[in-house]
């Protein structure tokens, strides 16, 4: 069996597979690890490129596009091997990204998942949006990271060079236990794309799991490949995944009070949106609350019942407090700001 699957889910990024997978296929190890390719029905070429350019590349043909979620889903479930790897396609690695991980996870197994140092490929000193120096989430359930609060980004000064435990490890380069994966079910199909991980890595945090960020791995992430940052339908699925994410995930008794305010907090951004002449974002937003209401049966069929204990032992890792209100009123744009 393989030790480690590195396994880019691609859904037409031909220019990515041509500009990143040499250097993928250079830093992974072929006596320890493959890579796969992932191809969600992609349209560009890129099941030809990879088949022509890149033999020694693992090909698995999805068909059509299952989103983000369940394409991962499918794919791993056709992958047998110690460790899963998920990788976007436009992110560079560097020398001995794979390994440094992998031996952690190996000498501590009662880790179930991490994620590397994510800097930005087109500004490399300074940590990338998408999960910067691990994530973390707030009582709203607005998630954060060290290095990348709101839309501001920390030059990476080796601040956060320690190993640390986080609330959730990005899905730009999440490693896993192909254990833990199979156990937890891996991504709920319902998010389609967009916070997904959050919600495995909140279930992990549930049963008791560690999740680690390990800074000696670094890899450099272009971001917004699929769908840019400000995109009204990336908007749409960040909000209505939010919501799905809080009802899934909170306790019972705190569920109610948590979404009131979650959905005030969204209306006044629905509201800042309107204002600044960005219909397409107000309307992403109303249509999210739709949608969550429209799906509410078939979240309560995903509950899980959330052991106190656990939750005591990952409640440092939420911020007890609104990471809006301390960003836009008390001025808190550093991780170390927040005192968490």
């Amino acid at each position: 069996m393989i030790k480690t699957a590195v396994v880019i889910l691609n859904w037409n990024g031909k220019m990515f597979l041509e500009k990143f997978l040499e250097t993928v296929k250079k830093y992974s190890p072929a006596d320890a690890s493959a890579i796969f390719i992932a191809d969600n029905g992609s349209s560009d070429g890129s099941l030809n490129y990879i088949k022509n350019q890149h033999q020694g590349v693992n090909v698995i043909d999805l068909g059509k596009n299952h989103g983000f979620a369940e394409g991962y889903n499918r794919a791993l479930n056709q992958i047998k091997a110690d460790y899963y790897v998920l990788l976007n396609s436009d992110i560079e690695v560097s020398k001995g990204w794979l390994e440094k991980v992998i031996e952690y996870m190996d000498k501590n197994p009662e880790v179930a998942a991490c994620q590397p140092k994510i800097l930005s490929y087109n500004s490399r000193d300074t940590f990338e949006y998408a999960g910067a120096a691990g994530g973390f989430i707030d009582k709203y359930g607005y998630p954060f990271c060290r290095g990348r609060i709101m839309n501001n980004l920390e030059k990476d000064k080796g601040q956060y060079n320690n190993i640390k435990q986080v609330f959730w490890a990005s899905g730009a380069c999440l490693f896993i236990r192909s254990s833990t994966w199979q156990e937890s079910g891996g991504f709920d199909a319902g998010f389609f794309a967009h916070m997904e991980e959050i919600d495995l890595c909140w279930r992990l945090n549930n049963a008791g799991k560690k999740i680690m960020y390990i800074p000696s791995s670094e890899v450099f992430h272009v971001g917004g490949g699929t769908l840019s940052y400000d995109s009204p339908r990336k908007i749409y699925l960040n909000f209505r995944n939010n919501l799905y994410l809080l009802y899934k995930n909170l306790p019972a008794g705190k569920r109610r009070k948590i979404l009131f305010t979650r959905m005030i907090l969204d209306g006044l951004a629905a509201i800042r949106f309107l204002l600044i002449l960005k219909p397409g974002a107000f309307y992403s937003i109303l249509k999210a609350h739709r949608d969550y209401y429209r799906n509410r049966n078939k979240l309560k069929k995903a509950e899980i019942p959330v052991d106190k204990d656990n939750i005591l032992s990952y409640n440092k890792l939420i911020y007890n407090r609104s990471i809006v209100f301390a960003y836009f009123f008390r001025r808190k744009k550093r991780f170390p700001d927040l005192k968490m």
